[in-house]
């Protein structure tokens, strides 16, 4: 047989690809559940307080207010607001780290508070830590730029070093729990916290691990970032009516809306969830990637390789269509963008792609980058514990190239037993992930 993902040949008794990794069956004693979530974001600093802000239909899109944007076309944003670790790390800790470390740091220590779980009760060497970034301390570089030039070479900080790596907020959240397991860092713009979450579940799968904690974390407002976009003419400037500027799939959508934060979750063996007696959220059933290589910006028009990463996650989840119940897109607000999508979740899912409902999260935060995809992911978990869709705000004007079930700007109670998070990103990246109740998961032969 092959390898659905990389095509390698492998034993038909084989677990798991030898070339990449790739699931083939899942073995019963390796099933991976979401046991906790935490979050921090444009609609708040918990993961409830995000989720609330989401079945509400409220926006958290508004005036920049870190720095004057006046000089910009665009002078909106998704801004983390009255943020403060909570003493979750000590003082000179704090101090040596850069905002989008901070943020991933809360998320983790919420997500281990929110799982109950100890670390001082884990084998430390079979615990792990995966975490992206698409900026990571661009800031922190920009910063230090300035004081280099302001007052000289030797004035940089002897910290800066330390600061600004992609890999900083994965190393405080194993020096944070004691964690010496697996590690990994990713970088995969926006489709990047959920494939940080995807690859955290092959380590547990792969036997690597019991525990995990996954997500994405993101400090992206700061002059220069967002004037790349405003150069662009990709983010949208309807900076009079901030709440209204994004809106996925609606005809008169014409760009994204930047937005900041973090989500993470704990990810653990089914066997080792279920013998701590901790409340399970859901299970990961599948995960897809792929990349479209088609242009460094624009999505591939028939979305392509979105698909595909769907058809990943279904196949290694052993999920038919027809089981679907719920997409929690990707749709930043973008023309091509959610037309290319809807295009990939058709084509996908058949005709039940018109049968359930679709629904954007960056209606209402924009478009955290490399956190969409795990803040994302996190909204898929909670429909699923409370059987409820968070609506896509802002919708109003029908596209006919976007013809699927948006869920327009009212929450809805809905039968949710398996949903997929779809991120797609700048490169061509495409991620999906298919979560389920637990008791879905089946082989896949």
């Amino acid at each position: 047989m092959l390898c659905p993902r990389c095509k390698a040949s492998v034993r038909d008794t084989d677990n798991y690809c030898p070339r990449c990794g790739n699931v083939l069956r899942h073995d019963a004693d390796r099933r991976v559940v979401v046991t906790g979530v935490g979050a921090v974001s444009p609609l708040g600093n918990t993961a409830e307080e995000t989720w609330q802000g989401f079945r509400d239909g409220k926006s958290g899109i508004t005036r920049i207010e870190r720095f004057n944007p006046s000089e910009l076309t665009v002078q909106i944003a998704g801004e983390v607001r009255d943020f403060d670790m909570g003493g979750i790390v000590d003082r000179k800790t704090e101090r040596g780290m850069a905002l989008f470390s901070k943020f991933g740091v809360a998320a983790a220590g919420m997500a281990m508070r929110d799982a109950c779980l100890d670390p001082s009760t884990l084998d430390p060497d079979r615990a792990g830590v995966v975490v992206g970034t698409g900026a990571g301390g661009m800031a922190t570089i920009l910063e230090t730029q300035d004081v280099a030039q302001r007052r000289g070479l030797m004035r940089v900080s002897p910290h800066f070093m330390t600061t600004f790596p992609h890999n900083l907020p994965a190393y405080h959240i194993h020096q944070l729990f004691g964690f010496y397991g697996p590690s990994l860092t990713v970088s995969t713009a926006c489709a990047t916290g959920a494939q940080a979450i995807g690859e955290a579940a092959q380590f547990i799968r792969s036997g690597q691990a019991d525990v995990m904690i996954a997500g994405g974390t993101e400090h992206c407002i700061f002059p220069l970032f967002v004037a790349s976009f405003a150069v662009q003419k990709a983010a949208s400037t309807m900076n009079d009516t901030p709440e209204k500027a994004s809106m996925p799939f609606d005809a008169n959508r014409h760009g994204f809306v930047l937005g900041e934060g973090a989500a993470m979750v704990v990810l653990e063996t089914l066997e080792n969830a279920r013998n701590r007696g901790a409340t399970i959220f859901c299970e990961v059933l599948g995960y897809g990637a792929s990349d479209d290589g088609y242009h460094p910006i624009a999505p591939e028009p028939e979305g392509r390789g979105a698909a595909h990463a769907m058809k990943l996650a279904l196949q290694e989840g052993g999920i038919e269509p027809e089981q679907v119940d719920y997409v929690n897109a990707h749709a930043a607000s973008t023309p091509l963008g959610d037309k290319a999508e809807t295009i990939a979740i058709k084509t996908a899912l058949g005709k039940r792609a018109y049968e359930i409902p679709v629904s954007s999260a960056k209606s209402m935060i924009g478009h955290m980058m490399g956190a969409a995809g795990a803040v994302e992911a996190m909204a898929a978990i909670l429909s699923i514990r409370d059987q409820v869709v968070h609506p896509t705000i802002n919708y109003e004007t029908p596209d006919p190239e976007c013809d699927l079930d948006y869920v327009p700007n009212t929450a809805r109670e809905a039968e949710v037993n398996i949903a997929l998070s779809n991120s797609i990103g700048l490169g061509g990246q495409n991620t999906c992930l298919a979560f389920g109740k637990v008791g879905l998961s089946k082989p896949v032969e």
